[in-house]
Parts: C-alpha cells; sequence; structure tokens
C-alpha cells in the first residue's frame, strides 16, 4: 500500500496508473464498517484510496475534536490487510490551504436543516466542503460511503448533483456488532455500562419500523421510542421516521418511499447516532 501525505505527490501516482479510482473518505480510527468500504471498491475492481484526516470543519465542539481517537499506524495496517492500494493522510494545511477559501455553499433544502442539522449547525456545511475538497484531490469514478450516516450520504448525494460530479456515490449497509450496534470510532469511549445499554438504540430502531408496518402513526411510534431509550438511561436528542428522499418526516407506512429511522442519542457523555430503512 502506498501512504502519500502531499497532494501533489498521490495525483501524480495515480495519474500513472490508468485505472478507475474507488475512494473512502474517513476520519480514523478505523473499524470493519471501514474496511467494508475498501473491500467494495475492490470487488468492483478499482484501484482504491482510503483518506484518514479528522476534518476540523465539521466539529461543532472543540472538546469533540481534541477527544477525536487518532491512530494512524494501526490504521493503516488495517487499510493494508484489507486490501487498499493507496493510504492518503493529508495534513490541515494540504486540505486547506491557506488563504483560499473552498467552503460550498449550496442549497440543500430540507436535507441539512432536520435532525443531525438541528442539534449540530454548520456540521453538513464542512462535511460537504471537505467531501467535495477531496473528492477535488483524488478524482475518483466511484464514492463508498456508510448507510450508518444515512443524512451525510443523502447530502454527498445531493452536492454531487448539484456540481454535476463524474462520481457514482455507493451506499454500504452499516456494519454491527454481534449485539446490533452500529461500528463507529466512537464507542471506543463508552463506558462499560453504556456499552451494554448502547444495543437498545438498534433494537429499538428495529421495534419502530415493525410498528409503522403495523399502520401506526410515526410520530406516536417516535414519542415512544424516545420514552424506551430514556427509560433505558440513555439522554436521546431525536428518533424521526423520515422520509428517505427528503429527509423530512413521514407519517404513515404508505406515505413516501423510502423511509428511513432515524435517531440520535447519549450514551453517558458519548454521542451515538443510527438508523434502519423500514422501506
Amino acid at each position: 500500500m502506498m501512504i502519500f501525505k502531499r497532494v501533489a505527490d498521490m495525483q501524480s501516482w495515480l495519474t500513472k496508473q490508468g485505472r478507475p479510482v474507488g475512494f473512502a473518505p474517513t476520519m480514523g480510527a478505523l473499524h470493519e464498517g471501514h474496511l467494508e468500504l475498501v473491500r467494495m471498491s475492490k470487488a468492483d475492481g478499482c484501484l482504491t484510496v482510503a483518506s484518514i484526516f479528522v476534518n476540523p470543519t465539521q466539529f461543532n465542539d472543540p472538546k469533540d475534536l481534541e477527544k477525536y481517537p487518532r491512530m494512524p499506524e494501526k490504521d493503516a495496517q488495517l487499510l493494508d490487510s484489507a486490501g487498499c492500494d493507496v493510504l492518503f493522510l493529508p495534513s490541515v494545511e494540504e486540505v486547506y490551504p491557506p488563504g483560499v477559501d473552498l467552503t460550498v455553499h449550496l442549497d440543500f433544502g430540507s436535507l441539512d436543516k432536520v435532525m443531525e442539522g438541528e442539534f449540530r449547525p454548520g456540521h453538513f456545511r464542512g462535511m460537504a466542503t471537505v467531501v467535495n475538497r477531496l473528492l477535488d484531490i483524488v478524482k475518483p469514478q466511484k464514492l463508498y460511503m456508510g448507510q450508518k450516516d444515512y443524512q451525510q450520504l443523502s447530502i454527498v448525494r445531493d452536492m454531487i448533483r448539484q456540481l454535476a460530479l463524474p462520481t457514482e456515490l455507493i451506499m454500504c449497509p452499516t456494519v454491527r456488532e454481534a449485539d446490533g450496534l452500529a461500528m463507529s470510532s466512537r464507542n471506543l469511549r463508552l463506558s462499560a455500562e453504556m456499552r451494554e445499554t448502547a444495543p437498545v438504540i438498534y433494537q429499538t430502531l428495529l421495534w419502530a419500523g415493525g410498528e409503522l408496518k403495523k399502520g401506526r402513526s410515526a410520530p406516536e411510534i417516535s414519542r415512544e421510542a424516545v420514552d424506551i431509550l430514556t427509560e433505558a438511561g440513555l439522554k436521546p436528542e431525536y428518533f424521526e421516521m423520515a422520509d428517505g428522499t427528503t429527509l423530512l418526516p413521514a407519517e404513515h407506512y404508505s406515505d413516501s418511499t423510502p423511509i428511513v429511522a432515524c435517531v440520535a442519542a447519549f450514551a453517558g457523555d458519548v454521542r451515538l447516532i443510527d438508523n434502519v430503512i423500514v422501506k
């Protein structure tokens, strides 16, 4: 596996390969979910690039940025074992050259205003900016992102459409622990007690999807889901049954296709998100 820290060096090397490129952007602290992105890219026959860049512009809380786990040596070994061809490890200055404003200014409609958008103002502008910048650097034919960040993926899809970028976005199913907890870099920060409690998030998502299919109204189910999570010892921020295209609230199972149940909840001081495609 090749490792590059400078944009120019990686671009020069990629240009000489003459192969379609698959790209998996990450912020490191890798787990099986990230490695599955690499494996899917390899299975599609792509020369596979993974990036590790802890993007400062998408953290609302500086303490969250500070606490974010960084383990580049271990991550590089994992990527190599998964068959990754290139690891891009840029500095902040390489991604955001001083004096150049690369901020993405697009109207995402409702996509960046609901759920995460309500609780993390500015987060999605920072995320869209770094993804657009990385796409401009790597120039992949295919971009691989995980379903766990469904709202993020929806916004990236819309950005690709609006900017007419020559990249196909591929959604990879959420990879879970044996007890259903969605794999996440944040799981490393869970206390033993909260690690035991956290699988109730996935269990509640499955329950909610089943209730919606029975004909119950989404707002009623969401209120009950919040109660279930709270009683389990979590602090839910939202639980939404959303139209999978607009991310606006759905009312009934027959209303729209697709429908996604989405949740964010604190397990102690660790904020976890998850979702299940109901329809």
